[in-house]
């Protein structure tokens, strides 16, 4: 454990390590955190409101019309400059000189085609959508921090665009937002994601590579339907999609370094309808995962050849879809090692360094990582879990449920990573 003076020290470090010239550091220290996390509290009931309303009325990817308007209605009351549209719904807010330096924080918006399962009394009016990621709950702590950091932004010099962000549950709207210019002159980017596996008031971070790239696969095996009585006749595409699905088992356990990470699943198989008939065509697919972006690509390379092999060997044709226009791949999330320590520092100021934990790995996929390709970034986690009300289970559950609690503390860790930001690199120009 560090002492807090000790953190102090080690956040002056961090922020003027970052540094292209010597810089006149300001002081972020546990007084300034405090400061934070104590308005950040007084705005809870305000919190919990907002992220109630985005909640029952849940949109999926590219369509957040209505919690774009709720968004920007909120700027609008609290006077905070904001640029719209960017990728369809998605906004950026700004608020400080409009000058270098320039830090981003980042909240996605979209719900996922789920039916909430949780009775209480804000679930979901949208029959089949639900915000069972989170997502709620990140616009709302970004919200938040706008109103801390406009009534803070005397106290440091530079920029925070806050980019509220449609599409991320497979859309990739992340890499929209980028090609429209959401990011501006930013130069580090942080964003939080929602841990059901951490309590109310702990973070969660990690430097080096957190979550997956993923892409999704999909392919269709022609061969000639016939009569099962008489196979000779056709041209079986069961048996020619059977081998290429164990074929695909060997690429992760032969191919890929036993100490790297992979993932290779396929996850539905469709094929013919009369216990009599062989048929024509069999479709199956699934999904790729790796800790590097170019394992992925690898993968998905050797996925292609082995199907078609697989095919070819059993006289089939094959047909083999990455699914890109529908589903993009995504890279992989790799955290900057300098942010991830201004995270964990900042974190310690601001709930005690007992609330601060070492991430885990996790094979899912966040766009953040298109974020992370053009500047550094870090993505990290904040508790949610409480098990008195049931706030115990994983993201894409229909019984999803998160404590309401880690609103304010959310919106004083966005705001607070910002400030202090902001406070190491007020004196430094900036090239970008």
């Amino acid at each position: 454990m560090f002492s807090k003076s000790t953190l102090f020290v080690l956040l002056i470090l961090i922020i003027t390590s970052t540094a292209k010239t010597p810089a006149q550091v300001t002081i972020f220290d546990e007084e300034s955190a405090k400061e934070i996390l104590s308005s950040a509290h007084k705005e809870k009931d305000w919190l919990i409101s907002i992220r109630r309303k985005i909640h029952e009325n849940p949109e999926l990817r590219f369509q957040e019309f209505n919690t774009s308007v709720l968004i920007r209605g909120q700027l609008d009351d609290l006077g905070i400059y904001y640029e719209h549209p960017f990728a369809e719904t998605g906004l950026v807010a700004q608020i400080g000189s409009g000058s270098p330096p320039v830090v981003a924080l980042r909240a996605d918006m979209d719900a996922l085609p789920l039916q909430e399962l949780v009775n209480w009394e804000h679930k979901s009016k949208s029959d089949g959508v639900m915000h069972g990621c989170g997502h709620d709950a990140h616009t709302t702590m970004l919200l938040g921090a706008a109103k801390l950091l406009n009534e803070r932004k005397d106290k440091f010099k530079g920029t925070v665009r806050l980019l509220f962000q449609p599409a991320e549950e497979g859309g990739a709207g992340a890499s929209y937002m980028i090609k429209q210019g959401a990011l501006g002159k930013s130069e580090a980017i942080f964003g939080i994601h929602v841990d059901f596996q951490g309590p109310t008031g702990s973070i969660a971070s990690l430097a080096g590579p957190v979550l997956a790239a993923v892409s999704f696969f999909e392919v269709k095996i022609i061969g000639k339907g016939g009569h099962a009585a008489e196979p000779h006749n056709g041209v079986d595409p069961i048996l020619a999609s059977s081998f290429a699905i164990l074929a695909l088992q060997q690429l992760v356990s032969r191919e890929v370094d036993p100490l790297s990470s992979q993932v290779l699943s396929v996850t539905y198989v469709r094929g013919g309808t009369a216990a009599n008939a062989i048929p024509e065509y069999v479709e199956f697919g699934g999904t790729l995962r790796s800790l590097t972006t170019e394992g992925l690509i690898q993968l998905q390379k050797r996925v292609k050849e082995v199907i078609e092999g697989q095919a070819s060997v059993h006289r089939c044709k094959a047909h083999v879809s990455m699914k890109e226009d529908d589903f993009p791949p995504y890279p992989a999330t790799v955290n900057d090692k300098k942010l991830h320590e201004h995270v964990r520092t900042v974190g310690s100021l601001l709930l005690g360094s007992e609330n601060v934990r070492e991430a885990k790995k996790v094979m899912a996929g966040e766009d953040f990582a298109f974020y992370q390709q053009v500047i550094p970034g870090v993505m990290f986690g904040i508790g949610i879990r409480n098990e008195k009300i049931g706030a115990i289970h994983p993201p894409h559950s229909p019984y999803f449920f998160l404590d309401e609690n880690s609103l304010p503390v959310g919106a004083a860790l966005y705001a607070a990573l910002a400030e202090s930001y902001l406070m190491g690199r007020s004196d430094i120009t900036v090239d970008i």
